[in-house]
């Protein structure tokens, strides 16, 4: 009798991966198109793979659409009836992807493309080393590269790409890794306790990478596997390259949950620091977007406002509370 194939490789005669005990995980919020070209075109070519889409609740219309899509691609659907953002959405995701089996986990955006062969060494990886959460090279569809791991400073807040490592040991740079795509096992999710409650859109993955690192895993960028991600795909078309004009949510929360992530995990001092340099590291953020879009500042400025305002109200009320001895 033959040995059987084993899950993790390919029979010579079908050159498309196998999969056993893997899910990919995806968020959905108005974007079924994005999941018809690129989700699709992932589980069509992944036999084994558990695919589970969490569709956060925008109109009827589009959790009509997404239901009748999941159902013919024979992908697990979770339906909440609120948009519980991203992070939130990803934690049902994951946790409905363990109830089918799952012990490895990809969370993907859905304007992130890749190939079942991309995603299969993503998943050999974490197989290989279940404390490391591993992400691949981000390509923007131009083919430059959009991200290959980041850090940020324990100091102000600010990013860095990876390129730019060594950092000084004064800028006290923590790695991460962008949500977009993630892969890692459900052992190391759950030492790590999955996303943050509180984040709804952005810094969430730099949170959970924080906490992986924390929790005693590790992370990596395996250069040599690739995604193309339009950055901006969910929420806005044509967001292809850093300099395009970004949406009024991307100001808000990148600026605010900048301070909920001091907020959770750091020091009095560093908070206090953070919460001092907030308006200059909110401008930094509106200019990511361009200078063109200033010639109608109202939605930019106005979200950038909101978002220095509230984050210095979690800041605030941390700091308040750790006087009190009250630390969250």
């Amino acid at each position: 009798m033959p040995e059987p194939t084993p899950a993790s490789h390919a029979d010579p005669a079908d050159p498309s991966p196998r999969f056993a005990g893997e899910a990919v995980v995806v968020v959905n919020y108005g974007s079924s198109g994005l999941l018809a070209e690129n989700l699709a075109a992932l589980s069509r070519g992944a036999a084994g793979l558990i695919v589970v889409v969490v569709d956060s609740f925008s109109s009827g219309a589009e959790r009509d659409a997404v239901a009748a899509l999941g159902a013919r691609e024979g992908w697990l659907m979770v339906l909440p009836p609120d948009n519980p953002g991203f992070g939130g959405g990803m934690n049902l995701g994951v946790a409905r992807a363990a109830e089918a089996g799952a012990e490895r986990v990809l969370l993907l955006n859905p304007d992130a493309a890749i190939e079942p062969r991309a995603a299969r060494a993503l998943f050999d990886a974490v197989a290989a080393a279940p404390e490391t959460m591993v992400a691949p090279r981000i390509l923007r569809p131009d083919g430059t590269v959009w991200s290959a791991g980041s850090d940020v400073s324990l100091v102000d807040g600010r990013m860095t790409s990876a390129r730019r490592r060594p950092q000084p040991p004064e800028r006290r740079a923590e790695p991460w890794l962008s949500g977009a795509c993630l892969c890692l096992s459900l052992s190391l999710w759950e030492q790590a306790g999955g996303f943050a409650d509180g984040y709804f859109l952005y810094w969430e993955d730099v949170d959970l990478s924080f906490r992986v690192r924390a929790a005693g895993g590790a992370l990596a960028v395996l250069d040599d596997v690739t995604v193309t991600h339009a950055e901006g795909g969910t929420q806005q078309a044509g967001a292809h390259s850093a300099a395009t004009a970004k949406s009024e949510g991307y100001y808000y929360f990148n600026i605010r949950n900048r301070m909920l992530f001091a907020a959770l995990h750091l020091s009095d001092d560093d908070l206090a620091h953070w919460l001092r340099t907030s308006p200059a590291v909110a401008r930094e953020i509106l200019l990511q977007g361009g200078r063109r879009q200033f010639l109608r500042p109202l939605v930019p400025l106005r979200a950038a406002a909101r978002g220095v305002r509230d984050g210095r109200r979690i800041a605030r009320a941390e700091l308040t509370a750790r006087a009190k001895g009250e630390r969250r």
